[in-house]
């Protein structure tokens, strides 16, 4: 059974003078907007004219929180403290949704970024810190305006939910699909010859993973339970292939 994917995408990431990314071109393609929120990317700025695009085409927005970290784009893990953690994402999601809220928006879940997410997926403590944050956005929020949290659909899904449960978040799960799987259900390390995807290795991919399953490194075929796909549009030849993964999701 083919199941329909919404499409998410990180944008917001330019800062000052320096530009990353074509948000302009990717917006209307995509059903999710990570937004960056200033501490791997992105500033005052670039978060409110992100959040404009997303307002013009009606996209669903996302905080999109990292380490302190802009000299290695949040691609670096940094020690951190359970109240350290908690803060810096309270602090991130706090601005954006602050922002937003000028413009008659909402924030809707949450998704960490590089280091901070990588390292939730595999430390207990972080992810549990980041439960943590979510626990104390939403009880300011109030009752029918959770955020909810995005993380990577492994074979563990069961196991996140009930974590995340303790702490009253809803969890929604996402899959790539730029990137080779292995038998576990985790990305290949990208050191590994193969791990990044291809144009037409994509597609095939996309199709798969709307099925719930994917092809592994090792050939095996595994079941991948996802809300969302992640897309990436850094360049013209990446928004022509949104496009097209677009049309694979969204078919009948």
């Amino acid at each position: 059974m083919t199941k329909k994917l919404k499409l998410n995408c990180d944008l917001g990431e330019s800062f000052g003078s320096w530009k990353m990314g074509l948000d302009d071109a990717v917006m209307p393609h995509i059903d999710m907007a990570n937004i960056a929120c200033g501490f791997h990317a992105g500033d005052a700025d670039v978060m409110s004219l992100t959040l404009d695009l997303a307002k013009q085409h009606a996209t669903q927005i996302g905080a999109h929180p990292g380490y302190l970290d802009l000299q290695g784009f949040g691609r670096r893990s940094i020690n951190c403290s359970e109240s350290e953690i908690i803060n810096l994402m309270i602090y991130q999601v706090s601005a954006l949704s602050g922002m937003a809220s000028t413009k008659g928006l909402t924030v809707s879940y949450v998704k960490p970024h590089g280091a901070l997410y990588n390292d939730m997926m595999k430390l207990t403590n972080i992810r549990h810190a980041i439960y943590k944050a979510m626990f104390a956005l939403n009880s300011a929020r109030g009752e029918g305006s959770h955020l909810s949290l995005l993380m990577l659909a492994t074979q563990d899904n069961d196991q996140f939910i009930l974590e995340a449960k303790e702490y009253g978040v809803e969890l929604q799960f996402e899959v790539f699909a730029d990137r080779r799987y292995t038998d576990d259900g985790k990305l290949q390390a990208r050191t590994e010859q193969g791990s990044v995807l291809q144009h037409d290795e994509i597609l095939v991919q996309v199709e798969q993973l709307c099925r719930g399953e994917v092809v592994t490194a090792s050939g095996a075929i595994i079941q991948v339970q996802a809300n969302t796909i992640c897309v990436h549009g850094d360049n013209a030849d990446g928004i022509k292939l949104i496009s097209e993964i677009r049309r694979l999701c969204k078919a009948e």
